[in-house]
């Protein structure tokens, strides 16, 4: 039968001294020949950990960084900015739920005017300014030619609108001084050609 009473107690054991340890040699330095004997061939170059923990915090915080700085550029810095146009406004209207903004399409005058090249497009723009909305609106109706100013963004937001286009300035604009007038065009005004007066010499040469 086992008995635990025979077993000799640790703690009533005798305390056994510990070895005296040695002096602690000292760390060598790259300036001495032995600190390349004892390890790889790359230890040398290897960082500490602590260098190593440092250097990737760094890096994950320039990562990050690099990152919001991109975002930033694309969503708020311009792109073009004082951009002008010259035409006509097809549609403008007030959209939106929590940011309203109005959105509209924009005829170029020069697209409406080229017969040779095609057809370039409309141009959609945004715009939260209600006195641009006003005035857009007012030459909408009228169906008057329009000169526009605006600033180009990268991407929209929200609060700016749908479109990269946003609205700064708009004007009336004189047509016939804009771009040379086109005849038979159902938006663009006829140019207006004086009447020859009749001379009888004339008549007299066409008669011949």
């Amino acid at each position: 039968m086992y008995n635990s009473n025979e077993k000799e107690d640790y703690f009533n054991a005798p305390i056994q001294p510990e070895a005296p340890k040695g002096p602690k040699e000292p760390a060598l330095k790259p300036d001495d020949p032995r600190y390349y004997d004892n390890e790889d061939e790359w230890e040398h170059i290897r960082p500490a950990s602590r260098n190593w923990k440092m250097w990737t915090m760094m890096i994950g915080c320039g990562v990050f960084l690099g990152f919001f700085i991109g975002l930033y550029i694309y969503y708020f810095t311009l792109y073009s900015e004082k951009s002008v146009q010259y035409g006509y406004i097809e549609r403008i209207e007030k959209r939106g739920n929590i940011f309203k903004t109005f959105e509209g399409v924009f005829l170029p005058y020069k697209s409406l005017a080229d017969t040779i090249e095609p057809y370039q497009g409309d141009l959609i723009f945004s715009t939260s300014d209600d006195h641009l909305a006003a005035e857009l609106r007012k030459l909408y109706q009228g169906n008057l030619p329009a000169r526009i100013e605006y600033k180009t963004f990268r991407a929209p937001m929200p609060w700016r609108g749908e479109s990269k286009i946003v609205i700064t300035a708009v004007d009336t604009a004189d047509v016939s001084k804009i771009y040379p007038p086109v005849s038979n065009h159902p938006l663009i005004p006829s140019p207006h050609i004086p009447a020859q007066s009749s001379q009888p010499g004339n008549a007299a040469v066409l008669n011949n």
